[in-house]
């Protein structure tokens, strides 16, 4: 029976697809030519299918691998920490006893993302956004992993924002064995599902799943109904909703690599960049190919008589021309000049390499570069990439972090807070290497203001008032991400002076008395003559 909730969702799908028409023509060139084994937008292809046909030049292939493979190691290093969690509330930051959970919380996290499928489907995503400048990743709760990841591709998901630009609302339309989904949903699915699983379990049929902001929910109520976003999956053939549900926070992280302001939900990528030199040098290279074909074996002029035919070209071949005649078989000379196709060639190729930032992610070292120069450069070369890292933490690793900080805290795998920290905010830190390397300048100004200030201070002492040494410490510290296993808080640091403090009396003290026993004694002689002399 027609549900009213399938028939709402369905025309929202319907917009949503008239909305994204325009994207997928764009989309399938760029997969046809740099992603080929995602070439299945508008064209529908069978697995295992040879699918580079159009490719002459890897170059654009080659390049989004390298710029895919750097954002991963630059942003989401599996061997190093990426991101860290600090208190808003800057005194809690200084408790050690808050600092310690806190820290404990951030490695219960990591050894969740290690345990999932996190690295793998993240590179994925790293690959859309470059290519396609959209990318989208459902983040689910998992029994045995705790948490599952899944990058979609474009061609499933329908995206649209909120009031902010952020995406808000994501439709995905997939297929699914029968069997599958009879397993899936159950009691939810139609008769007609039925019968089908029955004549062929594994016939794939096609699903939608709704995840939207939730209207008209009543916030009192705890159900999977009254969720702030609505979680529906609909079978669209027969107009039956297969399952409700709901989520606390979006499910999805949909990044774009950039934006423009008047188009809504889907980004722009450096391939979308690059396609025009994509498809001029892979055309330049397919004319040069027939060039030098024809060069190393020419096409060949035969006369019009006296020769038996075919021609034949093979090593050791023989052809028979009539005697006492001057005609010969002669190449043709076509006049290419494959030295020009292949500078022309060289130029689409370099164009290319910049559009996917491949100088900035590749140290060209000279012979006359010291170690200084080589991190200086590197450090710059990162720090070119910050407009790309500020939009993929506001819309990927943020709503990331706190969907998976969420799931774990659901699943009651932290351990058991301080009282202190009931009802306080956290905010994210990240401390990925490309974070770090645009941070190492502020590093180096603080360092540098010291080294200035030595010289000064020699002439006059005063100048170091102006140093405040705790602020400094604090801001290195903070600013090199230093962790807090490794550093005293506040409480214990203005303990230690206190009692260094008291040290340091009870040792004046003590000299003190020593030099008044010492006086003393010394005053002692001429105190008995002082006495001789009055008796």
């Amino acid at each position: 029976m027609d549900n009213p909730l399938a028939h709402h969702i369905l025309r929202q799908l319907g917009s949503l697809q008239s909305q994204r028409e325009v994207w997928e023509s764009h989309w399938q060139e760029i997969a046809d030519y740099v992603v080929p084994r995602k070439a299945d937008v508008t064209k529908k292809r069978t697995s295992g299918d040879k699918r580079t046909e159009l490719i002459f030049d890897s170059t654009a292939i080659h390049a989004a691998e390298l710029l895919s493979a750097s954002l991963h190691g630059m942003l989401t290093n599996a061997s190093t920490k990426w991101f860290s969690l600090r208190f808003r509330d800057k005194e809690l930051n200084g408790n050690d006893e808050a600092k310690e959970w806190l820290e404990s919380a951030e490695d219960t996290m990591y050894a969740a993302f290690a345990r999932s499928n996190f690295q793998e489907q993240v590179h994925e995503l790293y690959h859309d956004l470059i290519t396609f400048g959209t990318g989208v990743m459902f983040i689910a709760s998992d029994k045995e992993q705790t948490l599952r990841f899944q990058t979609r591709h474009c061609s499933e998901v329908y995206l649209s924002e909120d009031a902010n630009g952020r995406v808000d609302t994501v439709f995905r339309k997939f297929k699914m064995p029968a069997k599958a989904v009879i397993e899936r949903f159950g009691d939810g699915v139609s008769q007609k599902i039925i019968d089908k699983a029955k004549v062929n379990p594994y016939e794939m049929l096609t699903l939608v799943h709704a995840v939207y902001p939730r209207s008209d929910r009543d916030p009192k109520l705890l159900t999977s109904q009254n969720k702030p976003f609505a979680s529906v999956y609909i079978d669209p053939d027969s107009k039956v909703v297969l399952s409700e549900s709901g989520f606390d926070e979006l499910p999805y992280v949909a990044p774009r690599f950039l934006k423009a302001s008047f188009e809504i939900g889907y980004g722009r990528s450096p391939a979308m960049t690059a396609l025009p030199d994509i498809k001029m040098l892979n055309k330049m290279s397919e004319v040069t190919i027939r060039a030098a074909q024809k060069q190393v074996d020419p096409p060949l002029m035969v006369p019009d008589d006296g020769y038996m035919l075919p021609i034949r070209t093979v090593p050791g071949g023989l052809n028979f021309y009539r005697s006492g005649t001057r005609d010969r078989i002669e190449p043709l000379n076509t006049g290419a000049n494959t030295p020009l196709g292949l500078s022309m060639e060289e130029q689409r190729r370099n164009a290319i390499r910049s559009a996917f930032y491949v100088d900035q992610l590749t140290l060209s070292q000279g012979p006359q570069m010291t170690a200084t120069e080589v991190i200086q450069r590197t450090e710059e070369k990162m720090r070119l990439l910050g407009p790309v890292l500020g939009r993929l933490q506001a819309e990927m690793l943020q709503p990331m972090i706190q969907r998976c900080f969420q799931i774990i805290a659901k699943q009651k795998l932290f351990n058991v807070a301080p009282d202190i920290l009931r009802n306080v905010d956290i905010d994210i830190e990240y401390v990925s290497p490309i974070a770090k390397a645009q941070r190492q300048g502020d590093v180096r100004d603080a360092l540098q203001l010291l080294e200035l200030l030595s010289p000064l201070a020699q002439l006059d002492q005063s100048v170091i008032d102006y140093v405040d040494a705790d602020g400094m410490a604090k801001y290195l510290m903070q600013t090199l991400s230093v962790p807090a296993t490794t550093v005293r808080g506040e409480t214990e640091v203005a303990q230690r002076r206190e009692e260094r403090k008291q040290m340091e009396q009870q040792m004046m003290e003590q000299q003190q008395m020593m030099a008044e026993a010492q006086a003393m004694g010394q005053a002692a002689p001429g105190m008995k003559l002082i006495q001789g002399g009055a008796e």
